[in-house]
């Protein structure tokens, strides 16, 4: 479909990358990995023919469509998001329009009879034709389907984009792109706004509809559930690989051993060469050897070794001033704004030492519920942080309060203390400041720059509570893996915003679930999370509803027709029943828990006094207490999953 032939891309006359071929075929979906600045966008923008470059070409077949997503663009701003997403079809509206016309032309002649008019009926015909081969009649359907595979809601198509922040902009430009169905999609990390449930939307759009795909992502677990090839841009070339993005590093892997020991071979009979010259150089005897050793080291393709791999870099966060056991209860907390209610009865208890996920929608209350904690807003209901909390906040907004006039390495220079001064370069290396990027001013540097580096100095901050909203928007795969290990390194407590599954797996074993105005516990890991979220649908798709829809009599009078499954008296009464034991059971587990919770804090007060730490049965009580409130926990979520279930069959 598309041929790259021996691309080469100079910026200032230095080769960003040279001498690249390969050929895109028909339901490939392609992972371009690299390094940040090694060429990626560039390619994209190249194929996607946006950008010339120093030599070379890219070819593919007249039919071919294209089409690119890039990391920023521009929306009309006054367009409707359903009108923005229907430009997708603009052929399929020019042919309504044209229909209309030749129906309304049809009726008000009368010359049936005329050669114009059977012109007429032909030509609609034939554009009918085209109209139903295209798709005319369902694409207002298509449309909505995805706008709400990526996250909007029906009341949203109406409002004009100009309401709608950046990240909502992409989302929209992204559904007009995947309505266009070309043949090859180029995508500039399309993740970066999207909540989890869009971005599983997206992954399975890709793999079930697209034809060839191009993709740049620093999201490991959606280039892995989409991808079948991997293309890595590495010291000025490509790397080519027929696999998926964790089998592909694990011959990367091997490859970069493969180089280091040609390379270690070269330097070795360089530096002979070297030596050999050096020492025979004023001997005429040896003058001719000389020039030919010369000749010969001039000749040498130098070996290049891959960049090396700064994310093994261990950092280490300082040790965490303790906290009190609860560093936050919310109980019955509400926030809204005017007549828009974000969430309601809030109740959630966050322990000394939890690396608990913030999941959900945008917009759903996530990042409003951390602003509570911080006490940046107002709400109702009661919110409290334990004794000791010192909170260290990761925000985007948090790259703005950065010195403007200090460097790079200044800013971390400051902060850093005891053995990680040491290596103050090293970590800015893993974060994608390098070299001479390291003495460049924090004036300078992009939106994405400033947020890494603002990642980098709360690292070094000693705090007990981190609070980490987004944090791997602006970060690649090697600094993702850097900041991971420190956090799950770190012994204080962690609340992490985020939609990035790879790096929130193995980090987190509790999960809240932000949506409906409500916030739900879930215990377990991610995938857990995720796992359990499928059999939810699962269940709700089965579940018994009351549905009505409209349809004509005999005589042409709308009826409302009952669905078979409607309940019987008999049918309705049962459930109530079982509705009312379950609320009963319900009542109970939370009767036992706050007898527990009592009890578990009776406990910590013993455990607090000399006598008590060096008592191993108190130790043991206190776990068993733990294991019993976690049993009685998941209980009670089970029963509430079961009421919901069967209130639904209710309506």
């Amino acid at each position: 479909m598309i041929s790259v032939e021996n691309l080469k891309v100079e910026f200032n006359a230095i080769p960003l990358f040279e001498d690249v071929s390969f050929v895109v075929n028909n339901k490939e979906r392609i992972a371009l990995v690299g390094k940040n600045g090694a060429g990626k966008s560039t390619m994209l923008k190249i194929i996607a023919g946006q950008q010339t470059p120093t030599g070379g070409s890219v070819a593919s077949p007249k039919e071919v469509t294209i089409g690119y997503l890039p990391q920023v663009m521009v929306l009309a701003e006054d367009k409707t998001v359903r009108q923005e997403a229907e430009m997708a079809f603009e052929q399929m509206s020019y042919l309504q329009d044209l229909l209309a016309k030749m129906t309304i032309e049809m009726t008000e002649r009368t010359d049936y009879e005329s050669e114009s008019y059977h012109d007429l009926i032909d030509r609609f015909t034939r554009e009918n034709d085209r109209f139903l081969m295209l798709g005319g009649t369902n694409y207002h359907a298509e449309v909505e389907r995805t706008l709400l595979g990526l996250g909007f809601s029906r009341e949203d198509f109406g409002r004009p984009t100009k309401e709608f922040s950046g990240g909502w902009r992409m989302r929209i430009e992204l559904a007009k792109l995947l309505l266009q169905k070309p043949d090859v999609l180029l995508l500039d990390e399309p993740t970066n706004h999207l909540d989890i449930e869009s971005i599983q939307w997206l992954e399975n759009f890709l793999r079930t509809q697209a034809n060839a795909v191009i993709l740049v992502s620093h999201d490991r677990a959606f280039i892995n559930n989409v991808t079948n090839r991997t293309i890595e841009i590495s010291c000025g070339h490509i790397y080519d690989y027929k696999v998926k993005y964790d089998e592909f590093m694990v011959l990367r892997k091997d490859r970069r051993e493969q180089q280091l020991r040609a390379y270690e071979n070269q330097q070795k009979q360089i530096q002979e060469t070297e030596d050999f010259i050096e020492r025979f150089r004023y001997q005429a005897t040896k003058a001719i050897q000389v020039q030919s050793r010369i000749k010969q080291l001039e000749k040498v393709n130098r070996i290049e070794i891959d960049d090396e791999d700064t994310a093994m870099l261990r950092l280490k966060f300082p040790p965490a001033p303790r906290s009190g056991s609860y560093p936050v209860i919310s109980k019955d907390v509400k926030k809204a704004y005017g007549n828009h209610l974000v969430f309601d009865h809030v109740d959630l208890v966050i322990e000394r030492g939890d690396k608990v996920a913030f999941v959900g929608k945008n917009g759903e209350g996530k990042s409003t519920l951390v602003k509570c904690i911080l006490e940046q807003i107002d709400f109702e209901g009661e919110l409290k942080l334990g004794h000791n909390v010192q909170i260290g906040y990761f925000a985007q907004n948090q790259a703005q309060l950065l010195a403007d006039d200090l460097t790079v390495f200044d800013t971390i220079d400051r902060v850093a203390v005891g053995d990680i001064r040491t290596k103050i370069r090293d970590l800015l290396g893993a974060f994608m400041f390098g070299g001479e990027a390291s003495d460049k001013k924090v004036k300078v540097l992009s939106g994405g720059e400033r947020s890494r580096l603002a990642m980098i100095k709360l690292l070094l901050e000693p705090v007990n509570f981190l609070i980490l909203d987004e944090p791997t928007n602006h970060l690649d795969m090697r600094s993702k893996d850097v900041l991971k290990e420190a956090i799950l390194d770190f012994d204080g407590t962690v609340v992490v915003v985020s939609h990035d599954r790879d790096f929130l797996d193995g980090l987190v074993t509790k999960v809240y679930e932000f949506g409906g105005g409500k916030v739900r516990e879930h215990l377990g890991g991610i995938y857990d999370f995720l796992q359990k979220k499928n059999i939810d649908n699962l269940n709700d798709l089965q579940a018994v509803r009351l549905s009505a829809s409209p349809t004509k009599s005999a005589d042409g009078e709308t009826t409302q027709e009952l669905s078979e499954t409607k309940l019987s008296y008999e049918a309705q009464k049962e459930l109530n029943r079982r509705l009312r034991k379950i609320e009963r059971d319900i009542k109970e587990c939370e009767k036992k828990i706050e007898k527990l919770e009592v009890k578990k804090a009776e406990i910590e007060t013993v455990l607090a006094t000399p006598q008590g730490a060096s008592d191993v049965s108190v130790y043991e009580k206190y776990e068993k207490n733990k294991q019993d409130i976690n049993e009685i926990m998941a209980q009670w979520e089970t029963l509430l999953m079961e009421h919901e279930e069967l209130e639904a069959q209710k309506y």
